[in-house]
């Protein structure tokens, strides 16, 4: 119904849920509000079918190859009409990539969220010692004590090699095999009952599929299914993670279901993609897009390019050239200038989602410009490209209403949103409404979505968080690879604990940082641990990056200042990231740290006296 609706020339924007929820991306575009495009594109349709019909018309019936070359000439004559075309932009979304131009950095990225929806959600690993949901992260159990408690459980004594070794704990095999050890692709022997024992033990009980950790395999394929689309909501059958589309597929009608029920998300499924329509998160959701080669972030202009070239390519044909989208896409936004590397990363994006194929190789920075540029030719799928919007441009009066409308939905499914998408739901940061469900679903809400994902439900005083063990569903790691992941915790273990509150202290919630001690704390690491070689030219870069993982993970929230950068504060659940607390700690070596006290020595005994 969509390719039909785009076919004639609407977009569908979505409006509202048929079953009284509001916003979003469910349903409810089923009911949606049509924008009509102009009539130039219908009217230069119908000249490119009377052009057609013309050429077919002088054609005269014959055999062998006369028809083939009449045929070849109609086919070409049609292929030069349609490429006198003009590409026509749709309206929305040229509307929208004027909005990305114009907005601010944060802006810019809360507007990729709420518009196009193709974040991944971000959860941290390492769960907790189990506590009382009463008590504050603040003062309660770390991920760092319990990771190494929870990774020595269930092991045999001895070792698990030992385990295996033990001849008495393999049946005995009658092949080929070593005795007492069952060969490497050999299944153990079946002992046959006698008759009376047969009788006795009934008919056999069913047997169901399961997988490794035992559990039933449908159950088990929906599970990943989910947690794929939740971690990547395009998925095609010839992209990264074609392994797991036809487990979408298999499960579609469950989980659109579920998807819908739980998160208010519409999923589409088609013969050769996946589509999980997410709502947007709503201001400073600190979700970005970024080139998908080199990881540097989308920019304003990075947004608008990428905007303005799926303007066009929702009904560009299959087969394009390269020059003809570049000069449409100056044509139909005179005013938006195209810095080189902002349309880069904006096509590198659209390849990387498959909606086009193959791009021209862009030449070094002292070359000069190759010209078979100009005649490259793009395939392009506009079903994808129709597939990537999601917001409802067409109804917004501005940015800021379109980020508001693609936030809002009943208090239940705005929290479960949050706690399947963010890392931990803080009841401080929840609107009154949605504080009070929180409040009174405690348990039972964070549940449902724990065995629907696969997570585990931590809850605290300040909030909930679920958490992946598996640190699988998040695109953000902490611990993690990489000089600035290990330079990051180290910064958020010593900010723990200069900063947090006393156990007989109460805290209001997030915690002030000084700017001195966050240079300090670097200062100290850097001086332990060295400095990697990326900052060394650029010492602040190191402090930069390390804040903005941190505030893009939720352990930081930034306090904005008219004419000074902002300053951060530490969140709650930062502190599960503390070392053990150590009651005699070792003074830091850093020229930064703090001097250790000076504790006098008992006095020794005197001249002449025993000791």
């Amino acid at each position: 119904m969509d390719q039909q609706e785009y076919a004639v020339g609407a977009t569908r924007v979505a409006a509202g849920r048929p079953n009284g929820r509001t916003g979003g991306a469910g349903r409810g575009t089923a009911a949606a509000v049509l924008a009509v495009r102009e009539a130039a594109r219908a009217d230069a349709a119908d000249a490119l079918d009377a052009a057609g019909a013309a050429d077919t018309a002088d054609v005269e019936p014959g055999t062998g190859a006369a028809d083939g070359a009449d045929d070849a000439q109609a086919a070409g004559g049609a292929h030069g009409a349609a490429r006198d075309v003009a590409l026509s932009p749709d309206p929305g979304l040229l509307r929208l990539a004027h909005w990305f131009a114009a907005a601010t950095p944060a802006a810019a990225d809360d507007l990729c969220t709420a518009s196009f929806g193709l974040y991944p959600a971000r959860h941290l690993g390492a769960p907790a010692e189990p506590a009382d949901p009463d008590v504050s992260w603040w003062h309660g159990p770390t991920a760092h004590g319990f990771a190494s408690a929870r990774s020595r459980e269930g092991r045999a004594d001895g070792g698990l090699r030992r385990a295996r070794r033990d001849s008495a704990e393999l049946p005995v095999v009658r092949s080929g095999a070593k005795p007492g050890r069952p060969g490497r692709h050999r299944k153990p022997e079946r002992i046959p009952l006698m008759p009376e024992e047969a009788a006795s033990a009934g008919p056999p009980p069913p047997v169901v599929a399961q997988d490794r950790s035992g559990e039933e395999l449908p159950a088990a394929e929906r599970r990943i299914a989910a947690r794929l689309l939740l971690a990547h909501p395009l998925v095609t059958a010839s992209g990264p993670h074609a392994d797991g589309f036809p487990l979408i597929r298999r499960h579609r009608d469950w989980l659109a279901e579920r998807f819908d029920t739980l998160l208010g998300y519409r999923l589409d499924v088609g013969p050769w993609h996946a589509r999980l329509c997410k709502a947007g998160l709503g201001l400073g959701a600190a979700r970005r897009l970024e080139h998908p080669v080199t990881g540097a972030p989308f920019t304003p202009g990075g947004y608008a390019q990428l905007t303005l070239a799926l303007a066009l390519l929702v009904d560009a044909p299959e087969q394009l050239e390269y020059r003809r989208l570049l000069d449409a896409m100056r044509a139909a936004a005179p005013g938006l200038t195209a810095d080189p590397a902002d349309l880069d990363m904006a096509l590198a994006a659209l390849a990387g989602w498959q909606v086009l194929g193959e791009l021209p190789t862009a030449p070094a920075a002292d070359a000069p410009a190759d010209p078979s540029a100009d005649t490259f030719v793009l395939t392009v799928d506009r079903e994808l490209a129709r597939a990537v919007p999601v917001g409802p441009p067409a109804l917004a009066a501005d940015a800021a209403d379109l980020v508001r409308r693609a936030a809002e939905a009943e208090p239940a499914t705005a929290v479960r949103r949050l706690l399947a998408e963010t890392p931990a739901v803080l009841a401080a940061d929840l609107p009154e409404d949605c504080r009070t469900w929180l409040h009174e679903h405690r348990l039972s809400g964070p549940a449902a979505l724990a065995d629907f994902l696969g997570l585990e439900t931590e809850l605290r005083a300040e909030g909930v968080a679920l958490l992946d063990p598996a640190a699988e569903l998040t695109d953000l790691a902490l611990p993690g690879a990489g000089t600035l992941a290990q330079a990051t915790l180290l910064l958020v273990e010593r900010l723990v604990e200069e900063v947090r509150p006393l156990p007989a202290e109460t805290s209001e919630g997030d915690v002030p940082i000084a700017d001195a001690l966050i240079d300090g704390v670097l200062g100290d690491i850097t001086d332990e641990y060295g400095l990697p070689a990326r900052y060394l030219s650029d010492r602040t870069a190191l402090r930069r990056d390390a804040l903005d993982l941190l505030h893009r993970l939720g352990l930081i929230t930034p306090t904005p200042q008219p004419k000074r950068p902002p300053t951060w504060h530490l969140r709650p659940h930062a502190a599960r990231f503390a070392p053990a607390p150590d009651l005699q700690p070792t003074p830091g070596t850093g020229r930064h740290s703090r001097p250790a006290p000076f504790i006098p020595s008992p006095p020794g005994p005197r001249a002449g006296q025993r000791a």
